[in-house]
């Protein structure tokens, strides 16, 4: 589906997100993170060092990196979800540590993990995350439903999400993520290990969220998807971003790479990282 015509699905569902004008979109940083340090106890390097990173609203920002290159990390202490050892983040001009609840409320979190509940249905696990963020009545209902749609799994809403195959599982994580309609949306590889139908569809619709003006942090292994989505890309190694900007501008900094896997293999080396 193009991404035009998802645009209409999803103002039609109701999934749509407020839109920014071009000029708010260069103008306004939604997130940025000042030399952030995570040492985890007992561990010989830190997960994070110095990280400094800075996201426009309305963009769609890649974090690249092979295992262990402190993705991961870096999306759970952006999304509040940990704490940094030190450093500075800054999420819609509000401080974690001073305004954690307001900033919950308005950010979403697709985790690598599945964070559903097996032995609900996916409508009970809508139902579940939308009454946490807030929502009741006619309002849940609806999104509820919009957002079932928006995911293909309208017709599987009374079914227990832990008969699901792998791909619906993850287009419902993903649903679970936005059923508030937040203003920033963290995804942790959001694709991994579905079929290539979910894949499309899971693209698709980040593709209509992002024209939406939807601001999105998204890591992923697969670099024709942030190739396709991102509008800049990081690459980070050993806790640090080693190169940053859209992919097109990074290829033309790095002429001996043809494509940014290619790149990404050339700054990060193809040891493997198990």
């Amino acid at each position: 589906m193009a991404a035009s015509r998802l645009n209409g699905q999803l103002l039609s569902t109701g999934i749509r997100m407020v839109a920014q004008t071009p000029q708010t979109v260069r103008e306004t940083a939604i997130l940025t993170a000042d030399n952030l340090v995570k040492h985890y106890p007992g561990a010989a390097e830190r997960a994070l060092d110095q990280l400094t990173l800075c996201v426009p609203e309305g963009r769609i920002f890649g974090l690249l990196g092979p295992n262990g290159a402190g993705k991961t990390t870096a999306v759970s202490i952006c999304s509040t979800l940990m704490k940094p050892t030190s450093g500075n983040l800054v999420i819609m001009g509000k401080k974690p540590s001073e305004n954690r609840r307001a900033i919950r409320a308005a950010i979403g979190l697709a985790p690598q993990d599945i964070a559903l509940y097996d032995a609900l249905s996916s409508r009970e696990n809508l139902t579940y995350f939308g009454r946490m963020y807030g929502l009741k009545g006619d309002r849940l209902r609806q999104r509820v439903a919009a957002c079932l749609a928006a995911v293909g799994l309208e017709n599987q809403a009374e079914q227990a999400v832990g008969t699901f195959s792998g791909g619906m599982k993850r287009r419902a994580n993903l649903a679970a993520a936005v059923i508030h309609e937040p203003r920033l949306l963290f995804l942790d590889e959001p694709t991994v290990g579905v079929d290539a139908q979910s894949r499309a569809l899971i693209m698709d619709l980040l593709a209509g969220m992002k024209q939406d003006g939807t601001t999105m942090v998204y890591t992923t292994h697969y670099m024709e998807e942030a190739e396709t989505l991102c509008d800049t890309v990081a690459i980070m190694d050993a806790g640090r971003i080693i190169a940053e900007g859209a992919p097109a501008d990074l290829l033309e900094r790095h002429p001996s790479a043809d494509s940014l896997g290619e790149l990404f293999l050339e700054l990060t080396g193809r040891t493997l990282r198990d």
